[in-house]
C-alpha cells in the first residue's frame, strides 16, 4: 500500500502534481494532514507520522520515504515512465543529478537569499544565485527542458521553487521561458484545483497574513 501525507499548498503539492502527470493518483492513498505554516499558522497533526510534522512523506508497505527528491525518485522508479529515466538510459545520470541539485544547492541558496545569510564557507559549499543561474542557462540553452526535449520530474521539481518564489527566478530569458512552460502544463491547474478543494479553513493564506 502506498500512502502520501500531504498538506495543500505546501512542498507536497508538487508530489501530487507528479502523481497527476504520471496518471497514478488513483493508485496512491493521499492523506491530507495539518502542518505549521510560515511558522505561525496551523498546528502539527498527530495523524502525520513524519518525525518533524512536515510533508511530503510517502509510506510504502511500512517503508518510510521522506524529502521531495527522494520521493520523486522512488515514485518514478516504481512506476516507470517518461517522467523519470530508468537505469540504463543515458539521461539517468543527469536526472539523478538534478534531483540531488535541488536539495543540495537550490533550496539552500534560495533560503540563504531570503534570510540574507552570507558567509564564505556557505558560498564555497553551496555556491550562490549566479552559479545557479549559469547552471540552468547552460542546461536550457537550445533545450526546452533540463534533460533535452522532454519534460520530466526534474523539471517539475526544479521549477517548483520559482513557482513558489518568482522573485528568485534567474534573470535569463531561457530560464524564465522554461519556468513558463513548466507552469503551463495541465497538471498545474489540476493540482491547484485539487488543493483548493482540500485546503483547511485555518491554513495560511494571503488574507490571513494581512490580518496577522
Amino acid at each position: 500500500m502506498l500512502t502520501l501525507y500531504h498538506a495543500p499548498q505546501t512542498r507536497s503539492t508538487r508530489i501530487v502534481q507528479l502523481l497527476i502527470e504520471m496518471d497514478i493518483l488513483d493508485k496512491i492513498d493521499v492523506k491530507v494532514v495539518g502542518v505549521v505554516r510560515q511558522g505561525r499558522f496551523g498546528a502539527p497533526d498527530p495523524d502525520n507520522p513524519h518525525a518533524e510534522g512536515k510533508v511530503p512523506l510517502l509510506v510504502h508497505d511500512g517503508a518510510v520515504i521522506r524529502e521531495s527528491n527522494a520521493i520523486i525518485l522512488y515514485l518514478t522508479d516504481l512506476f516507470a515512465g517518461p517522467m523519470g529515466p530508468q537505469v540504463g538510459d543515458p539521461l539517468r545520470g543527469p536526472y539523478l543529478s538534478w534531483l540531488a541539485y535541488y536539495g543540495n544547492v537550490l533550496e539552500p541558496v534560495m533560503v540563504a537569499k531570503v534570510a540574507e545569510v552570507t558567509h564564505p564557507a556557505f558560498a564555497n559549499t553551496f555556491r550562490g544565485p549566479e552559479e545557479l543561474k549559469n547552471h540552468l542557462v547552460a542546461a536550457l540553452t537550445d533545450n526546452p527542458y533540463l534533460l533535452g526535449g522532454s519534460y520530466t520530474a526534474a523539471d517539475l521539481l526544479m521549477s517548483s521553487a520559482f513557482s513558489w518564489f518568482p522573485a528568485f527566478t534567474p534573470d535569463a530569458d531561457v530560464v524564465r521561458n522554461w519556468v513558463a512552460r513548466c507552469q503551463d502544463r495541465r497538471s498545474v491547474k489540476a493540482v491547484a484545483d485539487y488543493d483548493a478543494a482540500r485546503l483547511p479553513a485555518d491554513a495560511y493564506s494571503e488574507s490571513t497574513a494581512r490580518k496577522a
